[in-house]
């Protein structure tokens, strides 16, 4: 019986070696198991031939059962490879076909749709998305490169700052070519050099009053990386009452903080958080406490990610919840977040 198995194996090395049709191999299974019936169906149980081969059915039997399961399991698997790929294939088609995606764009965005969770639908969906950022400074960098190499159609950028050499050790979008530019034209030309098929809208100036509620109203999403309280309160109250979901994030020295606040929803806002800003020298800025320098790059990255899963309406988002990186300590904690009941913002949306 031993010697049967090792002939077969043998036999089945050799037509893969020798390149032979794939079907030959059950072929010749079907063909041994025959024989090996007729053998011990017609031969007397004294047989030579019969004992040679197990003197009865049985293991046979059972061998032959996980013979039949190991194939049809492959074939099974086969199937499905053969299927998912034929999916992926036409869902990458039809994205070309109504989205207009150049072949440049299909092959540069083809790791997000080969996805399960993403497809051709789910990139047409940030090609024709728009997010403004507000900040280009070191949350704003990482969140300004990845929602360009992710293919959001249109980003806009908010920031009256200009770039100085102290910029450069954490904002890593702008360099030493850019010393004296401000910020948002630098930013500009460092996303239109990594992705040319998206649109850039840069507004060189201090995110105010008077033009917040205008501004806003363009974009489907807003990320706030700014470096002050009085631009996080004016965003949130203007976000609020245009219900828009904003992702913020802070920074301070070795840690930072992402929230996300979706205002059709019924969860906490930034104001809920922080009823009011920190005493004077209580919340010190990056410029006076300093800031780790890839702290920006991971804060700012998961941002970018928050925004994106909002888009596609995929995952677990933050809605509700604050994420705190500790860099020294390598932790990650979250804190559950409650709406406050003497709310100003939530209670009326106004002023």
């Amino acid at each position: 019986m031993i010697s049967i198995i090792l002939g077969f194996v043998i036999f089945w090395v050799l037509a893969r070696k020798l390149q032979l049709p794939k079907s030959i191999v059950p072929a010749g299974a079907l063909g041994l198991s025959v024989f090996i019936l007729c053998v011990h169906l017609t031969l007397p149980s004294e047989n030579n031939l019969r004992i040679a081969l197990g003197g009865g059915l049985e293991p046979w039997a059972l061998l032959f059962g996980v013979f039949v399961v190991i194939y049809f399991y492959r074939e099974i698997l086969k199937r499905l490879r053969s299927l998912s790929k034929k999916n992926i294939e036409e869902d990458m088609v039809k994205t070309f076909s109504e989205a207009r995606f150049s072949d440049v764009e299909l092959d540069r965005y083809s790791r997000h749709i080969i996805m399960r969770e993403i497809g051709g639908s789910g990139q047409k969906k940030l090609k024709s998305t728009s997010i403004l950022v507000v900040g280009a400074g070191g949350l704003g960098s990482p969140i300004l490169q990845y929602l360009s190499a992710a293919g959001i159609g249109k980003i806009g950028v908010i920031d009256h700052d200009v770039v100085d050499h102290s910029n450069l050790q954490r904002q890593v979008i702008h360099n030493d070519a850019s010393i004296g530019l401000p910020k948002v034209f630098s930013a500009q030309r460092a996303i239109e050099e990594q992705n040319p098929h998206i649109e850039v809208k840069p507004y060189n100036r201090r995110l105010d009053w008077a033009i917040a509620h205008e501004l806003l109203s363009e974009y489907d999403v807003i990320i706030e990386g700014s470096d002050n309280f009085e631009t996080r309160y004016l965003v949130n109250e203007v976000s609020k009452s245009l219900s828009k979901v904003v992702v913020s994030g802070a920074l301070s020295q070795w840690e930072g903080q992402i929230m996300v606040f979706d205002h059709q929803l019924d969860t906490p806002c930034y104001q809920c958080v922080f009823p009011q800003k920190p005493a004077e020298g209580l919340a010190s800025t990056c410029a006076e406490a300093g800031v780790f320098s890839t702290l920006p790059g991971v804060v700012g990255t998961l941002m970018a990610a928050e925004a994106i899963k909002h888009i596609l309406n995929v995952g677990n988002g933050l809605q509700g919840v604050m994420l705190i990186y500790d860099s020294m300590q390598s932790e990650i904690r979250s804190i559950k977040l409650k709406k406050a009941d003497n709310c100003r913002v939530c209670s009326n949306g106004k002023n």
